[in-house]
């Protein structure tokens, strides 16, 4: 059955018909975001949801959307998605952060010019008949600073656009390697040194809880006076009432104001004040944006659907299209790993290590590694997903490690999960075969050779003899068919174990004999989707 995808707010025909064209089934309501009643009625017939701003996703709407796989942003913020109500249900949130980057920029480049040439205050003049020209006195830009404040993907377009107006350019982002700003031609600074020279500052930060009120009444009085602010990225990274102050004192000469700490902004601190330009938040709105963001939103959803491919999500690691195939096996290898370990472990987990070796090594282990969970948590919860499990795990204090190094055995690669819990330590190893299967390598510290079977008994003894006969015996007496079985030991009369593959279900009676033999110490029956 072919995913099927509503649209709830405006997105054009062009956009909508990527959805058709790539096998998605997809309704067009464009007026539905604004009805949130109507919208709970229906989204639970959805695997995707896309929206722009309109459409509110809250955790109501989340709780009825029950095969709703993902909901894509056309656009960069997703304040109106409430992500950690989707994630706790395994719903991927994306968003496209690069349709707009241009038009965002652009913007900021545009308020710094009105705001050095006080362009709209000297519009209204003239156009009352006024004619004040030495009123509007400006600074040129030519050979002035400007601070940008993150240098990620719309920073870095407004600092080579500065760069491109003989500006000096000082960045301050922590993930700006030395390398890259010297490739950019920026100098890269710490934040104090930026608020002592520059000239201009425009922020391009997301809004965390770090870089919230980043620029508040402390920080502005370290910066230059006569500087001038821009925000187009975020309201509330800039203390609007602070900035208010500190106009009327002379020691900032201007801002300029896309976002705002409440929007609608009906009312601001710095409405009203002396070079102060304003606008309705206007950074990703031009004709090619709007189109840009519609139609990547639209192509990412039906990669994700159709092929498996994410990118661009908040709270899930991307797998591009390329890779998705070739991750795939390791993927399933990953959470076969994680159902072993969650279904033979009774005792609550405290740590877990995954260490990937050899090719794994070079993979996209965030996303092997939410396979993983996901496979550990399933036998507790059973909708968990490669979404959800990150956060179950983290909810629960558990301690989270991952391992990565070169080829150090037989094998390519291998994923090898070890799980802590108050009073025992237990081990997994896989990989996947030239025929893409995945296939257990080492268990307990004891190597062998063993397919995943849909339905396989797992017993750990001690090495003694007839351990065999008796499996088989009491097995046979039970009903129960052997389709194969795997056997492994870590010396002669150690600990040994068993892999035995079984057609189906085992009734509990059966285990509880096997276990009453003196050297048995467990028999468990593991069940794996191995489809």
């Amino acid at each position: 059955m072919a995913p099927r995808v509503l649209v709830s707010d405006e997105l054009s025909e062009t956009a909508v018909q990527i959805f058709r064209d790539r096998g998605v089934e997809v309704d067009f309501e464009p007026q539905l975001g604004k009805d949130k009643d109507r919208l709970l009625e229906v989204i639970g017939k959805y695997d995707g949801l896309a929206i722009r701003s309109a459409t509110k996703v809250t955790e109501k709407i989340i709780e009825g959307a029950k095969n709703l796989k993902v909901v894509g942003r056309a656009g960069i913020g997703v304040d109106n998605v409430d992500i950690p109500a989707a994630s706790r249900r395994g719903i991927i949130v994306m968003n496209t952060p690069f349709g707009n980057s241009i038009t965002t920029a652009e913007h900021a480049i545009a308020l710094m010019f009105a705001v050095a040439r006080q362009l709209p205050a000297a519009d209204t003049s003239t156009q009352a008949g006024k004619w004040e020209k030495s009123k509007f006195m400006g600074v040129e830009i030519t050979g002035k600073t400007l601070g940008v404040i993150g240098a990620g993907n719309i920073g870095s377009i407004v600092c080579a656009r500065a760069i491109g107006l003989k500006m000096h350019v000082v960045a301050y982002d922590p993930f700006l390697s030395k390398e890259r700003a010297e490739e950019m031609g920026v100098t890269k600074v710490e934040l104090d040194e930026l608020f002592a020279r520059a000239d201009f500052i425009t922020l391009h930060v997301p809004m965390t809880d770090r870089t919230r009120g980043i620029l508040n009444k402390e920080a502005l009085a370290k910066t230059k006076p006569g500087v001038r602010i821009i925000n187009c990225a975020r309201g509330g990274l800039v203390d609007e009432a602070a900035l208010a102050e500190a106009i009327k004192s002379g020691h900032v000469a201007g801002a300029a104001f896309d976002v705002f700490e409440v929007e609608p902004a009906k009312e601001s601190p710095l409405f009203g004040l002396p070079n102060v330009v304003c606008t309705p938040h206007l950074g990703a709105s031009t004709t090619e944006a709007q189109e840009n963001v519609a139609l990547q939103v639209a192509e990412q959803m039906s990669d994700y659907l159709v092929k498996g491919a994410v990118s661009n999500a908040i709270n899930m690691p991307s797998i591009t299209a390329e890779e998705a195939p070739i991750l795939k096996p390791f993927i399933r290898l990953a959470d076969v790993l994680g159902a072993f370990v969650g279904q033979v472990t009774e005792e609550p987990i405290k740590e877990i290590e995954i260490l990937y070796d050899g090719v794994t090594a070079n993979m996209n282990t965030r996303a092997l590694t939410s396979a993983v969970l996901a496979g550990l948590i399933r036998p507790q919860v059973a909708d968990v997903n490669m979404v959800s499990a990150p956060i179950m795990i983290k909810e629960k204090g558990i301690v989270l490690s991952e391992v990565k190094r070169d080829k150090t055995g037989v094998f390519d690669g291998y994923i090898k999960l070890t799980v802590t819990t108050e009073s025992m330590t237990r081990s997994i190893a896989g990989t996947v075969f030239s025929d893409g299967k995945p296939r257990f390598i080492q268990i307990k510290g004891i190597n062998l050779d063993a397919d995943v079977g849909s339905h396989m008994i797992y017993i750990t003894n001690t090495d003694v003899p007839g351990m065999i006969g008796f499996i088989g015996t009491t097995l046979g007496a039970a009903g129960v068919n052997i389709a194969n079985f795997q056997l492994g030991r870590d010396k002669q009369g150690g600990d040994a174990i068993a892999l035995l593959y079984v057609d189906g279900e085992v009734e509990d009676g059966v285990l509880e004999r096997l276990t009453a033999h003196q050297a048995i110490r467990q028999a468990k029956l593991l069940t794996f989707n191995i489809e």
